[in-house]
């Protein structure tokens, strides 16, 4: 029988006492590990979570809970060659993909460990100046904010096992909140073992980090009023979580990223064989397939004027035409697979869905797989639709397909144009490409309500820019609407979720005290 992953909760490795879900190679379908979480006392893991973990981290300062970053992120590091045979094996995924999910983690860990630094040896953080409230400043009112006293619950999605958790976990730990992470059963090993590194590596306080793969069942119920929970995933299971009696009665902290139907967008103007035409024709075909397609952030619709329609659509097939898709382990495949069988039909059947309504520009499904036999691999390969009846075919403005799939559609003005963008109802990203500066930012402008980033590529930043769908901890990540309404990472920002605010009303000098107390 394959190995059955423990779970680290209530400060121990702990294994479930059900027969467990079998996580499978999603290219050779060979069996790999189980996980289980039957048996765990979830009370008990909490508890520990929130009051020994919690306290831990609480007596710390914000420069010595950086540190602790820093140290995690060394721990990765040294077990780094270990992850990419994980992520093959149990993602399916190349190995620049692997390299987004776990250098990505690193990276993020590594900056929140700067920043942290530079906020000193305090313990709590100041949201202003302080206000008088009478006369004379005799009396006035100071605003802090300082580390909730529960702990955070991220739900997890399948496609980032690494980052997913660390770009989380990072501004959690620096603000003084334990984690209790439940990944995607799906592909759970390397967000398991991970955490196991990190454990072993004894560099955190107990119960500051646990780990619970399998069901999710009964977690929900463990949360308290001062708990906050991080989902990311579908919109229905976001939707569960939101009715949950722990976020409607006791209002705990609720961050969702739900689903989202991202496009890019060329302003009027260029001409076919134009810089700013054939830097988004590299970067659809990019989107489409880094991750397989399956990334939150992902380009899904391509809105392009009407006199560029078909070259645009050359232009992208000529680029999707050079991805060879297959088995991750051979050396001339740049594209895997979806995590699992079930996902590659799901992906199927939403293409098919849209074909009805759309036309396949450009077709790899009849191309072959390099080392990987069609009958058991999941792996989907690109597939460009297009329809020139962008205001009349309302899905492809309400579904997401999420693999290799995106839609080509023409629109009439400019006005038309950021219309159709809008019909996303909200997206964690829009990406823009143009050359005239002013026209740029107004129409960054304009997205902006809709859009939780606006990625505005010009030739002169054509080697330079991030990408339309690489979440960078600088920006913001997040989207209204749809998205789901919630806000990750843009810098410091992201310690906002795991705090509480409160005003101080108080004399000039137990205003000043509050300083030496929080240890500046």
């Amino acid at each position: 029988m394959t190995e059955l992953l423990a779970n680290h909760v209530a400060g121990r490795w702990q294994t479930g006492t059900g027969p467990g879900s079998t996580l499978l190679d999603p290219v050779l379908g060979t069996e790999l590990v189980r996980v289980d979480a039957t048996g765990l006392d979830l009370a008990a893991a909490f508890a520990f979570a929130r009051d020994t973990g919690g306290k831990a981290l609480r007596a710390m300062s914000y420069a010595q809970r950086a540190r602790l970053l820093a140290d995690v992120a060394a721990v990765l590091q040294s077990h780094r060659d270990a992850y990419d045979a994980i992520s093959t094996a149990n993602s399916g995924t190349v190995k620049n993909d692997t390299a987004v999910d776990v250098d990505g983690g690193i990276y993020t860990l590594g900056q929140y460990a700067k920043w942290g630094a530079a906020l000193g040896d305090t313990r709590h953080l100041d949201d202003g100046a302080a206000v008088a409230l009478a006369k004379e400043g005799a009396f006035q009112s100071r605003h802090l904010q300082v580390p909730t006293r529960g702990l955070a619950l991220f739900i997890n999605a399948f496609n980032f096992p690494g980052w997913g958790l660390w770009e989380k976990a990072a501004p959690a730990l620096l603000s003084g909140v334990p984690i209790i992470v439940k990944p995607a059963t799906a592909t759970a090993w390397l967000t398991q073992r991970m955490v196991r590194d990190v454990i072993e590596a004894g560099v955190l306080p107990p119960g500051a980090l646990s780990v619970i793969c399998g069901s999710s069942a009964g977690l929900l119920d463990q949360l308290q009023p001062m708990d906050v929970v991080s989902f990311t995933g579908s919109a229905a299971t976001a939707a569960t979580i939101r009715s949950h009696a722990a976020v409607t009665r006791d209002s705990v902290r609720c961050n969702i990223e739900a689903d989202s139907v991202n496009c890019a967008l060329l302003l009027p103007g260029h001409a076919a064989d134009s810089e700013a035409l054939a830097l988004l024709a590299r970067e659809v075909a990019r989107e489409m397939t880094a991750k397989s397609g399956q990334k939150c952030t992902a380009i899904r619709r391509v809105l392009v004027p009407q006199a560029r329609y078909d070259e645009l659509a050359q232009a992208i097939g000529a680029q999707l035409a050079k991805v060879s898709v297959g088995n991750p382990r051979h050396e001339g495949v740049r594209m895997g697979s979806l995590v699992s069988r079930a996902q590659y039909d799901t992906v199927q059947q939403g293409l098919n869905q849209l074909l009805a309504h759309t036309d396949a520009l450009y077709d790899g499904r009849q191309n072959p797989l390099l080392d990987a036999d069609p009958a058991i691999a999941a792996c989907a390969r690109p597939v460009l639709l297009g329809t020139r009846d962008p205001d009349g075919c309302a899905l492809v403005h309400d579904m997401e397909v999420f693999g290799p799939v995106a839609t080509l559609l023409p629109y009439r003005d400019l006005e038309h144009g950021l219309a159709l963008a809008h019909r996303g109802q909200g997206s964690l990203v829009c990406s823009l490409y143009g050359e005239d500066a002013g026209a740029l930012a107004a129409a960054a402008s304009e997205l902006a309500a809709s859009h939780g980033r606006v990625h505005v590529v010009t030739p002169d930043v054509a080697k330079l820019h991030t990408g339309h769908g690489n979440v960078m901890p600088q920006s913001l990540h997040g989207g209204p609407g749809r998205a789901g309404g919630g806000a990750e990472l843009g810098g410091l920002r992201a310690l906002d979720f795991y705090h509480r605010k409160s005003a101080i009303q108080a004399a000039p000098q137990v205003l000043q005290a509050l300083d030496q107390s929080a240890g500046v």
